[in-house]
C-alpha cells in the first residue's frame, strides 16, 4: 500500500466534503466571516492533501525526508485547517493558537519535501 497516496486521497475527499458543506450547509447559518474562515481551512486542507500525494512520488530514495514531509503536512492539516473549521463553526477562539502551529507545520513539510527531492536521483 502507498501510505502517503492513501492519506492524501482521504484528505482530498475530506477537503472537498468540507468545501461542499461550507457552500451548501453553512451559508446563512454562520456569519459571513465564519464561512470565509471555514472556506480558508478547506482551501489549505485541499492544497495539502495534494502535497501528501506528491510525497508519495518522492518517497523512494528520500524516504526519511518524504515521511517527515508527510507527517508535517498531516499535522498541519489537523492543526491549521482543524482550528479554522472549529473557529468558523463556533466563533470560539479556544483553538486559535493552534492555527499558526499548523502553518509552521505546513512550511516545514514543504522544506522536508524539497529535501526529499534533493535526495532522489535525477531522472
Amino acid at each position: 500500500m502507498n501510505r502517503w497516496l492513501f492519506i492524501g486521497a482521504i484528505n482530498g475527499f475530506l477537503a472537498v466534503a468540507a468545501g461542499a458543506f461550507a457552500a451548501h450547509g453553512l451559508e446563512g447559518r454562520v456569519p459571513a466571516r465564519g464561512l470565509e474562515i471555514f472556506q480558508t481551512g478547506a482551501h489549505y486542507h485541499l492544497a495539502h492533501a495534494l502535497a501528501l500525494a506528491m510525497v508519495s512520488l518522492v518517497a523512494g530514495s528520500g524516504a526519511a525526508w518524504a515521511s517527515r514531509a508527510g507527517w508535517a503536512f498531516t499535522v498541519g492539516i489537523v492543526l491549521f485547517s482543524g482550528s479554522l473549521y472549529f473557529l468558523g463553526l463556533t466563533g470560539s477562539l479556544a483553538l486559535v493558537l493552534l492555527t499558526p502551529l499548523g502553518g509552521v507545520s505546513f512550511l516545514a513539510g514543504w522544506i522536508f519535501l524539497a529535501l526529499a527531492a534533493l535526495k532522489r536521483p535525477s531522472t
